[in-house]
């Protein structure tokens, strides 16, 4: 109902379910590093279970959106502030995975100078 809506929200699904090239993916793969670095293989085990219970869940909107029938006819009504912060995440989250080492740079200079 809303080709535009419909990406925006395939772009957070696929980073909140961890999809590579976008920026939950390289957020995932910090922190499973970081676990196992520590020695904690056991917990990254299951923090990996877990994020594939997740990705069906995330995964399954995108099904929805792209591939049953709407209940509903008709374009989606939302406000300005809707599109604009949807759009603002979507094209954040699209940019920020082809080109995550600018935020990880920034991250990092921020933790190192709050130490």
């Amino acid at each position: 109902r809303s080709p535009w809506f419909a990406l925006m929200m395939l772009f957070v699904m696929f980073s909140m379910a961890g999809v590579p090239f976008f920026i939950g993916f390289f957020a995932k793969l910090a922190v499973l590093a970081a676990v196992v670095q520590a020695g904690y293989v056991w917990v990254a085990v299951i923090a990996v279970l877990m994020s594939l219970v997740g990705a069906f869940y995330y995964l399954r909107v995108v099904k929805v959106m792209y591939f049953d029938e709407p209940a509903e006819t008709g374009p989606i009504q939302g406000g300005t502030d809707l599109k604009l912060l949807l759009s603002a995440n979507g094209v954040a989250i699209a940019v920020l995975g082809l080109m995550p080492t600018t935020l990880i740079e920034g991250c990092a200079r921020a933790l190192a100078a709050s130490f």
